[in-house]
């Protein structure tokens, strides 16, 4: 039987697998106008998968093309002289194995040429491959180097101008095409940038899943086992990933292996939910990738914290090397507005663990001294939770802490209330073994938080003050959004950092559901009569 598969390339014989048709025909398309193609994207999204896909498809279709696939992992911190030597060592392995597949057997003349040839620098490439072209008259030459990025600083110019000197030359050429994948992108690599080495690039994008993909690659698994998915669960896999393809993978994997759900019942938001949790809290590579990549710099925090806070957002702006850098690790993307968004919620939930304390210094104040039960006293009698006091009590925590809350470790001011706000919920919902997940598309000024607990789910919007209208405005879109949802109540919290905020608290009932809403106030000072005890 077949699986779904988050570890390294995926075949159709042993995972279930997105055929990509679309997008391999647009790439077929590019290799035979000759293209130089160029696919810089974050780790574990399916481009070694795909491009191996493509030439064999390729390959199937015409067989005058001669696809090369070359791996910079093996060159990675290299000197110049051995990437030349192990460059040369695999072109000819790999040309030996093209033939070999092909039940061809190469010529004695090219035999004998590669036998002789040795690569030592930029020129010598140039002239290898003019050569090459000799011996497979008739053929196209494909070139697909995977982990681009592995190439030795010091030869990454050099190299990227001699295929770009090949390219200008103009056609029949060798390589006929030639398409380079990686992480960072080629303005991300330490060259000169007093010119671009490689100006002739064709770049090439590769989405990430649709609904209806997704759709699609769970159905598989239906088709084959019998099980199937409740479509409210397709909808929240593809909602909650945002078609991000490991993601995708790694939720159905705990669905359909982990969680060991009998065959004969369907998969259900029940399970969705304890699949969901896992994937948030347990280790996963693609998220400890995520993590490393967002504190590789500290303005990387100030970017995204200004991203979830503000409704105005932060415009995409590639020419920025830090907005650059975000979007090719994954993290953020081009909003239809042309701001920043975060990729997806599940990132957007570890974004925001991760810029917040694991201890915040304020636990102890949680609850008022006559609370001897902990979290368990926002529980009533029969296992629902009270979010009215729970969140009331949230409020006076607040205000207990004081100024207190302002030295909160590695913590932006205007962070703050959030943080604190998503700290004490995720350590509700543990104590009380119930879920939270993030219900928001963009990440940019609203937080929608969803908490589910014996069957029932309650709805908690976020926001900063941005003024009377923008705070109307936001309850407005929780009464669409509870009404999307089929819930009857929500939750409405914003955060006041003004130098003299305003404290409410009220609820009323809009288009037919009920809101209740706080405004709470965050001290932006520590007062002067306590500073020099903070000291």
């Amino acid at each position: 039987m077949r699986r779904f598969g988050t570890q390294g390339p995926v075949n159709p014989e042993e995972h279930y697998v997105v055929p990509r048709t679309t997008e391999i025909a647009d790439f077929l398309k590019r290799v035979k106008d000759g293209k130089y193609i160029v696919l810089f994207a974050p780790r574990q999204t399916g481009k070694t998968t795909f491009f191996r896909w493509a030439l064999d498809a390729l390959a199937a279709e015409d067989a005058t093309y001669f696809p090369i696939q070359l791996d910079f992992q093996v060159v990675r911190n290299t000197a110049p002289a051995t990437f030349y030597k192990r460059l040369y060592h695999l072109m000819r392995t790999e040309i030996e194995i093209v033939f070999r597949r092909r039940g061809e057997t190469q010529s004695e003349a090219l035999t004998q040429f590669l036998a002789n040839t040795n690569l030592t620098d930029d020129f010598s490439v140039m002239t290898f491959f003019q050569q090459l072209s000799s011996f497979l008259t008739e053929k196209r030459v494909v070139v697909i180097i995977d982990e681009f990025d592995g190439i030795p600083q010091t030869v990454v110019s050099d190299f990227l101008y001699a295929l770009r000197y090949i390219y200008v030359r103009g056609k029949p050429r060798c390589p006929h095409s030639v398409g380079i994948i990686g992480v960072k992108s080629i303005a991300q690599l330490d060259y000169d940038r007093s010119v671009s080495p490689f100006n002739i690039q064709d770049e090439f994008h590769l989405p990430s899943f649709t609904r209806e993909q997704v759709r699609d690659l769970l159905g598989q698994y239906t088709h084959e086992v019998g099980q199937a998915f409740v479509p409210e669960v397709i909808e929240s896999i593809h909602k909650q990933t945002a078609g991000q393809p490991v993601l995708v993978n790694r939720l159905a994997q705990i669905l359909t292996e982990e969680l060991k759900i009998p065959k004969g019942k369907p998969i259900t938001m029940a399970h969705f939910t304890t699949a969901h949790a896992q994937l948030l809290h347990n280790r996963n590579t693609n998220i400890e990738h995520l993590t490393t990549n967002i504190r590789k710099d500290p303005r990387f925090e100030k970017i995204l914290m200004r991203i979830t806070a503000h409704d105005e957002g932060v415009p995409f702006n590639i020419d920025d090397d830090n907005i650059s850098e975000l979007a090719t690790y994954g993290v953020i993307a081009k909003g239809a507005d042309g701001m920043c968004d975060i990729a997806n919620p599940i990132y957007l939930y570890r974004i925001l663990r991760a810029f917040k304390p694991t201890v915040n210094g304020l636990e102890e104040d949680y609850f008022p001294e006559d609370n001897l039960t902990g979290f368990r006293t926002y529980l009533t009698d029969t296992g629902q939770i009270a979010m009215e006091l729970l969140l009331d009590n949230f409020r006076d925590f607040i205000t207990r802490a004081g100024f207190r809350i302002l030295q909160v470790p590695q913590t932006p001011r205007e962070s703050v209330g959030r943080h604190l706000l998503l700290t004490y919920l995720d350590q509700f919902v543990q104590a009380v073994g119930g879920s939270m997940y993030l219900e928001v598309q963009t990440g940019r000024g609203r937080i929608d938080l969803l908490i589910t607990h014996n069957a029932r789910k309650y709805i908690v919007e976020t926001k900063i003050w941005r003024g009377e209208g923008r705070y109307q405005a936001g309850k407005q879109q929780l009464a669409a959004y509870l009404k999307l949802e089929k819930a009857v109540e929500g939750y409405y919290v914003v955060f006041d950092h003004r130098q003299n905020p305003e404290f409410r608290v009220e609820t009323e009932t809009l288009d037919g559901v009920s809101i209740r809403s706080y405004v709470i106030p965050v001290m932006q000072e520590i007062p002067s009569d306590m500073r020099t005890q903070c000291v």
